[in-house]
Formats: C-alpha cells, sequence, structure tokens
C-alpha cells in the first residue's frame, strides 16, 4: 500500500515523502469459486507505521462545469462531465491535503456495482525503470479509487479507462490493483511509466497476491487480456526478458522483482490454505498466478486469509513477513452478488485496525452516512475515533499477549458469526421486500449497517476498558483469575 506519506506545507502546497513499498495483501475471488456465487475482492491496508487514521465517505454523483481535473500529486486530466456516487474510506487528513477529499481512498463501489481495491505496491526493477522512467505526477495509489470510481460503469472499462491515463500521463508506482463487478474481477498491474497489464481471473479461480508483480504466463492475445500497446514490443527492444513469448508472457519478470521471500512466502501461505491438496514447496520464484479452491471460499475464509502467519508451517520461524501484521490500518472484503437488486448487490465487510483482532462489518452499498467515530481522528489517539477503538486493543493486548490476544480473538469470532447469520436472514428479507416496497428495502439495509458499525464501536471500547481495568489489576498481589474472568465478562 501507502509508498508515499502526505504531509501538509500550506493549504495547497504539499511534498510526497517516500517510503519502502512493503505492505499489503490482497486476494480476488472468481463467482464460480465462492460458496455464494459472489465475485470478491479483497485487502490489507498495511502501511510502515501503526497510526494512520482511517475516515469513511460518501460521494454522491454531481454534474461538473471544471475544465481541469486536478488530483492530489499534480496529476490534472479533463474533468469528466458527471460523476457517479461511490463510497470510499480515505486517509483522515485527506480534506486538508487535498480540497477534494479523495486522496488514498483505498477501495469502493460506485453506484454501478464496479469496485476497486487499490492497491498493492510492487518494486518496478531497474532495466524497467531505465527504459520507461515512473512520472513523479503521474497516475498513483493515491489516487486510483478517486480517479476511476466516479467514471467506470464496469470493471473491464475501468481498467481500460485506467490503462489510458496511463499511457497518457504516465505512471509514478508499480501497482497491483483489483477491479470487480457482479460478472468478473480483473487484476491489473502497473510495471512502468507507460506500461500496464490486466487479466481477468477466471470463474473457478482465485489470484492470491502480496507485494510483487504477479501476472506471468499468460497470451497477449487472449480475450480475458488487456494490456498497453506494442507491449511485446517494448520488452523485446529493451531486452527486459530474455525470451518474450506472447502466449506466455512473464509481465511480473520483464517489470518487477521475482522470488523475493518478502512476497513469495505470503502467496505460498493463501495458496497453502485454501488449495492444500495441490502441494508446492516454499520459496518457488514465481507461484500460479490463479489456482482452483480446495473448497467453495466464503467471506470466513477471506478472513483467514487476510488474518493467517506462519504458525504451523514450514516456514514458521524462518519467514520474514507474515500476513497478519500489527501495520494494518484496516481490511476489507468487496462482495458483488448478482442475485441480489441492483442497489443491494454490492457488500463491504470493513475492520479497522488488526484484523486478527477486530471484526469485519457488513455494510451494504445503500449506506451514504456514516457514525461520527468513523469519520473523526487523526494519527494520535482519541476516545471518540473508531479506528483508534479497534487499534488500541491490539496494542493492549501486546502487552500481554498469550493472556489477551485469545481473548480479543474470541469475542470478535463470536461477532463476526452473529453478522454473517444475520446478513443471511436479512438478505432474503430485502428480496422478498424490495419488489413491492423498494424504499423499505433500501432504508433498511442501511439502518442495518450503520447500527453495526456503532454496535461494533461500542463494543471495541468496552473491551477497552476492560482491558485497562484487568492490566491496572493485575498489578495487586491478591488479584485471582477469579477477578480477571469477572472483569473480562461481556
Amino acid at each position: 500500500m501507502k509508498k508515499h506519506t502526505l504531509s501538509l506545507l500550506s493549504a495547497t502546497l504539499f511534498t510526497l515523502i517516500g517510503s519502502s513499498a512493503d505492505a499489503c495483501t490482497g486476494l480476488i475471488v472468481g463467482k464460480g469459486a465462492s460458496a455464494d456465487g459472489s465475485v470478491m475482492i479483497a485487502r490489507n491496508e498495511d502501511f510502515g507505521v501503526n497510526n494512520w487514521n482511517k475516515h469513511l465517505v460518501f460521494h454522491p454523483a454531481r454534474q461538473n462545469e471544471g475544465k481541469l481535473w486536478k488530483l492530489g500529486n499534480g496529476l490534472e486530466v479533463p474533468m469528466p462531465k458527471a460523476f457517479l456516487a461511490y463510497s470510499a474510506i480515505r486517509d483522515w487528513d485527506a480534506v486538508t491535503s487535498e480540497p477534494a477529499g479523495g486522496y488514498y481512498e483505498e477501495r469502493g463501489i460506485n453506484e454501478a456495482n464496479v469496485a476497486i481495491s487499490a492497491t498493492t505496491s510492487a518494486e518496478v526493477n531497474e532495466r524497467a525503470q531505465k527504459a520507461d522512467p515512473l512520472i513523479e505526477t503521474g497516475v498513483i495509489e493515491a489516487v486510483i479509487p478517486t480517479l476511476i470510481l466516479p467514471q467506470a460503469k464496469s470493471a473491464k472499462e475501468g481498467v481500460e479507462l485506467l490503462g489510458r491515463y496511463v499511457e497518457q500521463y504516465g505512471a509514478g508506482e508499480g501497482n497491483s490493483l483489483y477491479l470487480a463487478d457482479v460478472n468478473e474481477a480483473w487484476l491489473m498491474e502497473i510495471g512502468s511509466g507507460h506500461h500496464w497489464i490486466a487479466v481477468r481471473v477466471p470463474d473457478d479461480s482465485y489470484a492470491m497476491v502480496a507485494n510483487g508483480l504477479r501476472i506471468h504466463d499468460v497470451n497477449l492475445d487472449g480475450a480475458d487480456v488487456l494490456h498497453s500497446p506494442k507491449l511485446l514490443e517494448f520488452v523485446r527492444e529493451h531486452k527486459l526478458l530474455d525470451n518474450a513469448d506472447a502466449k506466455a508472457f512473464n509481465f511480473a519478470k520483464a517489470f518487477g522483482v521475482i522470488a523475493d521471500p518478502y512476497n513469495v512466502d505470503r502467496e505460498w501461505l493463501g495458496q497453502q490454505m485454501l488449495s492444500a491438496s495441490h502441494q508446492q514447496s516454499t520459496r518457488q520464484a514465481q507461484y500460479p498466478l490463479f489456482m482452483k479452491p480446495d473448497a467453495p471460499i466464503a467471506v470466513p475464509d477471506v478472513t483467514r486469509v487476510l488474518s493467517a502467519t506462519y504458525e504451523g508451517t514450514p516456514l514458521d520461524g524462518k519467514a520474514e513477513r507474515p500476513i497478519r501484521i500489527d501495520r494494518q490500518l484496516e481490511s476489507h472484503i468487496i462482495q458483488l452478488r448478482k442475485e441480489m437488486p441492483k442497489e443491494l448487490q454490492g457488500l463491504i465487510w470493513q475492520s479497522y485496525g488488526v484484523l486478527a483482532e477486530s471484526v469485519m462489518v457488513p455494510l451494504y452499498n445503500t449506506l451514504e452516512s456514516y457514525p461520527q467515530p468513523y469519520r473523526t481522528g487523526s494519527d494520535s489517539y482519541s476516545d471518540d475515533s473508531a479506528y483508534w477503538q479497534f487499534r488500541s486493543l491490539t496494542a493492549l493486548a501486546n502487552t500481554n499477549p498469550g493472556k489477551y490476544l485469545p481473548l480479543l480473538r474470541e469475542v470478535w469470532a463470536r461477532q463476526s458469526d452473529k453478522y454473517h447469520k444475520e446478513v443471511a436472514v436479512l438478505d432474503k428479507t430485502l428480496k422478498q421486500t424490495y419488489p413491492s416496497d423498494k424504499g423499505t428495502a433500501l432504508q433498511l439495509a442501511s439502518d442495518y449497517s450503520y447500527g453495526q458499525l456503532e454496535q461494533s464501536y461500542q463494543l471495541a471500547k468496552a473491551l477497552r476498558f476492560k482491558l485497562m481495568t484487568d492490566l491496572t489489576k493485575s498489578t495487586e498481589k491478591k488479584y485471582s483469575e477469579e477477578e480477571f474472568k469477572k472483569i473480562m465478562s461481556l
């Protein structure tokens, strides 16, 4: 995720300070590989520091008059005549650092049920950098959802639109991102200043993505592959591959850095969890781009992958970078569900802080307003911020992880199970209600989502109070196990 940290210099002037591309893990699930026929895109948003707040936001549809659209990093493109409505989760300082408040929006769904998760950062190798340098004011992670969600009416259209922006204005980073609608999902990768590729995820498969470029062994002329013009000629001209094969093209090797344990370990772990029957050795240079799961993948399975460590695997104690790390800011799973009424097809499962010690809250795409705690707070702790309530739980639990982490995970596991059961029941009610009373159905979905955000926030606060109480009480000589159980009971 963030390879740049935004800092305000004045009302209109700011700079981007680089940091290493050492964050984020993602998963894309085709509709035939999911348990309920939905398309899913999911990702942990990680960062180089532990305290970067995120705010939920909804942008209504609008008509535009301006002739030039100025985005946060200096990128300027023609202003579209109209914007589609969309939801997002943005950096806490987006409004102060960019007047439109769109910086690092990370993920969202628009009113056409097109979803984006952007990005998993990826290193561009030296040869590709030299042949086609990155453009400082080009397309970067921080602007991608803001740029594409207001415009795209299908996932494929989103890919093609972003591709044209990269070709015309350049790219400032190497990135992998995911675009989806109710019919399909695409993995798109930007590998240099002007070259990119995208592959449609097979319906019966999933893609596991870490921080290296992943696309390889694809047919450049295939119907499910899109790419920048003259990509093969460019790679051959600059000798980015020894033998560039259009029928089995290796974009990741040509433009990225492969075989890095920091990345391939996570790719192996995710595939091991979802496709254990397909035995693979650890630390291969590249793992299959797409794999079929051993069993249909449900939302809890995706959560489990995004919370995983190497415990109990051959990489336990050897791997540098697990999927679950303390630097997680938020995690999301976006479902696109074709069987639901149009306005209810998008469902975002959203968590704050470290996913393993948090909970995915279901948010129907009808939700246009959010409780104040999800729109409040900075990079300093505050009691009124949802991000800080969830993130502080992991911080407190780490004072005695053997005692507190299992407790947190048990509480949130119960809450998660409750949400999944409620959504299953509510979906049936919404489908029954919608044909005769559309307004009631949409309002019911919104009210439920709003209520669960409030409930999870209050539960996080209650848990923090109990942990603080127990931490204080535990210094007493006569403190007993019975007192601990009494304090921590919910």
